[in-house]
C-alpha cells in the first residue's frame, strides 16, 4: 500500500511503538540496596502511569519502562552482604585495584546497579567477570588492557 494513503494518526501511533527494553540473559543478581532501586523506578513509573491521560505522549514509554522494572523486580536474587571480612572478590565486595600505576575502587553489583565512573561495577562485566574470586596480591588478567593487581577486598 502506498504511504499517501497512511492516516497521520496511524503515522503518529506507529511512531509512539518503542521495542521493548532488552532484558539480560544472566540471572539478576542485586544487592540489598539495588532491590530498593527497582523497587523505587516500579514505583515512580506506576505513579507516572496513574497520574498520566491516556493520551499524554509519554505514557508509552512509561508503560514499556515499566514492564522492563517489573521484570527485573520479578526476577532479583538478592545477595546479602558477607557477614564476614571477604578474603576474595565476590558479589557485592568492594574491591581496591592498581593497573598501570592508577587505583580504582569499585563494588561488584548487580547490571542495573551498575555505574563504573562511580564506583560500581556490573557483575557481568569482563573485569568483574577476571576479578571474581581473586584475593590481595593476585595479579589478574582482564580484555586486552594491562593486567590489574587487587590490592585489597572488603565488604561492599
Amino acid at each position: 500500500m502506498s504511504r499517501a494513503f497512511v492516516s497521520e494518526a496511524a503515522a503518529e501511533a506507529s511512531a509512539a511503538i518503542r521495542p521493548e527494553r532488552p532484558v539480560s540473559a544472566a540471572p539478576n543478581l542485586v544487592t540489598p540496596h539495588g532491590l530498593e532501586l527497582i523497587e523505587a523506578q516500579v514505583t515512580r513509573l506506576q505513579r507516572l502511569l496513574d497520574g498520566s491521560a491516556s493520551d499524554d505522549p509519554q505514557r508509552a514509554a512509561a508503560a514499556r519502562d515499566l514492564r522492563y522494572w517489573r521484570s527485573r523486580q520479578a526476577s532479583t536474587q538478592v545477595i546479602a552482604p558477607a557477614s564476614a571480612e571477604p578474603t576474595e572478590v565476590a558479589f557485592g565486595t568492594r574491591v581496591k585495584i592498581r593497573r598501570g600505576g592508577a587505583t580504582f575502587t569499585y563494588q561488584i553489583v548487580g547490571e542495573d546497579e551498575a555505574d563504573p565512573p562511580n564506583g560500581l561495577l556490573s557483575w557481568t562485566s569482563p573485569l568483574a567477570r577476571s576479578l571474581m574470586g581473586a584475593q590481595p596480591g593476585d595479579v589478574v588478567e582482564s580484555d586486552d588492557r594491562p593486567p590489574v593487581t587487587v590490592e585489597a577486598v572488603e565488604r561492599g
